[in-house]
């Protein structure tokens, strides 16, 4: 059996999968302690130790002879945070966030600095590793001068399990020190954040094995002796390997936050469209994301000043959307990377009169999402990443009317997966998997059977057409307007 671990910002999944990779056992346990006051994003690596902790208390308690029966460990976990350790290995402050944002003013001096966007592949946001180091040496000297090690969360937890210092090149690409194309650290990048590759954890692949279990947590949670400890991935990537997105295919991800997700058999950066151009966890492949950081959230917002629970909102549609809505939506909640990268984007509601109703706003809603994804299909195809077809993960993906719009504005047909656990803890398990050599990768990574396909409907194809043009030219007289107010607008 293969264990895996999926470290999300709001809780963690342990999942423990068989030779058949049937999920045998599994637990999910909260994490608490979150620091959230925006633009600050914090939390203690500590609290993640706990959920796990318990998690697996969870499973020893509810099935007594799964851990005793697993062989490799594999880890995923949320992205571009910042675990800052002294040299005995101590945390100096909490982990500051991916979605942190006080390093905002620093992004463009490391634009400055290095070449970034050609070595790392990727614009310089605040949301990375690399800006929040600088942040730090400016307003936290004492701290940064401190630190000997610089670990991504995941990576924390892989030093608690194993002692090893160790990162995987997929979630190593979120920091902006790496060098993608090349697959190793950047010395150019890292000087430009006053640090060196001393300070960095040794480099790997997803499917490599980088330890074993400590004997503490052997003793405790009755693991067998030599457990190894794959490289995993970051969360997305390890998404990927679950769903068996490796050398082809594509998914869409409607959590809180929308991606779109493909991998590429070469490095193909794209960063003038805040493309995410990363490695895969896979050897010799990498990958290219759109983001945007608001999907399942913007009907959840829309369902609290409703004052009405999500399914009830999404029942109020007809059961076949006849026209755009009247009402254009530009869901950008929480800003907008993927194609302005423009965190002081806002949303925005026009075209509302005294005759919109509830139902009016609801589908403009969906509409929005579904037009700010078009715009990471259209970056990624002319990044050179184009696709027929996806599956549809997340929780926005059970809702067929939802899928339904967005593949009538994408022109993309999505694929749906009803049965089993596709998702990051599955995907950590099977790279444990591939890293112990129980199967060759692609026996492993087989993708999940197709429960129903939502294929585009062409009568509508050329009014989502116009309607997307509106919603284009709404952020751009949006941007300009803010240009000429306050000076804000995308940084490109």
């Amino acid at each position: 059996m293969h264990l895996g671990i999926d470290l999300g910002t709001s809780g963690v999944k342990v999942i423990v999968i068989d030779d058949e990779q049937r999920i045998k056992a599994e637990a999910i346990s909260p994490v608490s302690g979150s620091i959230s006051d925006p633009p600050i994003s914090e939390q203690h690596p500590a609290e993640w130790i706990t959920a796990i902790e318990r998690a697996l208390d969870q499973i020893k308690s509810e099935f007594p002879d799964a851990l005793g029966a697993v062989e490799g460990i594999g880890l995923s976990g949320h992205m571009h945070g910042a675990v800052c350790l002294d040299a005995a290995d101590h945390v100096l402050r909490p982990c500051i966030m991916w979605n942190d944002g006080r390093s905002a003013l620093e992004c463009a001096e490391l634009d400055s600095k290095a070449d970034f966007r050609g070595i790392a592949g990727n614009l310089v946001m605040a949301g990375f590793t690399a800006p929040k180091l600088l942040w730090m040496s400016k307003r936290e000297p004492e701290i940064f001068d401190r630190i000997s090690k610089v670990l991504l969360p995941k990576d924390y937890v892989r030093l608690w399990l194993s002692g090893e210092f160790a990162s995987d090149m997929s979630d190593a690409s979120g920091t902006l020190w790496l060098d993608v194309g090349r697959r190793r650290w950047s010395e150019e990048l890292l000087s430009a954040c006053s640090l060196d590759a001393s300070r960095m954890p040794r480099l790997c692949e997803g499917t490599e094995a980088t330890g074993r279990i400590r004997v503490a947590h052997r003793q405790r949670w009755g693991f067998r002796k030599g457990v190894l400890v794959a490289g995993g991935a970051g969360d997305n990537a390890a998404a990927a390997c679950g769903m068996g997105i490796a050398s082809d295919g594509a998914f869409l991800s409607l959590g809180t936050s929308g991606v779109v997700f493909a991998p590429a058999g070469s490095f193909r950066p794209s960063a003038g469209k805040a493309v995410h151009t990363f490695c895969h966890a896979l050897p010799r492949t990498w990958h290219q994301m759109g983001v945007i950081l608001s999907a399942a959230n913007c009907i959840d917002w829309l369902a609290s000043i409703l004052g009405l629970p999500v399914d009830r909102l999404l029942a109020m549609l007809p059961d076949k959307i006849e026209r755009p809505s009247n009402v254009c939506f530009l869901p950008y909640l929480s800003g907008v990377r993927t194609p302005y990268n423009d965190p002081a984007a806002q949303a925005m509601l026009t075209g509302v009169t005294i005759d919109t109703s509830a139902t009016d706003l609801i589908q403009a809603v969906l509409e929005g999402v579904g037009h700010a994804l078009q715009d990471c299909f259209v970056a990624l195809s002319e990044a050179g990443t184009e696709f027929e077809e996806a599956y549809a993960v997340g929780g926005g993906a059970r809702s067929k009317q939802w899928l339904q719009i967005i593949a009538d504005i994408t022109g993309i047909r999505y694929l749906v997966s009803q049965k089993g656990d596709y998702g990051a803890a599955f995907g950590a398990a099977r790279l444990a998997m591939a890293a112990s050599g129980r199967a060759d990768l692609k026996t492993i990574l087989s993708k999940p059977e197709v429960d129903s396909v939502v294929s585009p409907d062409p009568s509508l194809a050329d009014a989502y057409a116009l309607s997307y043009e509106n919603f284009v030219r709404r952020y751009a007289l949006d941007s300009q307007a803010r240009q000429d107010a306050t000076g804000s607008g995308p940084i490109l």
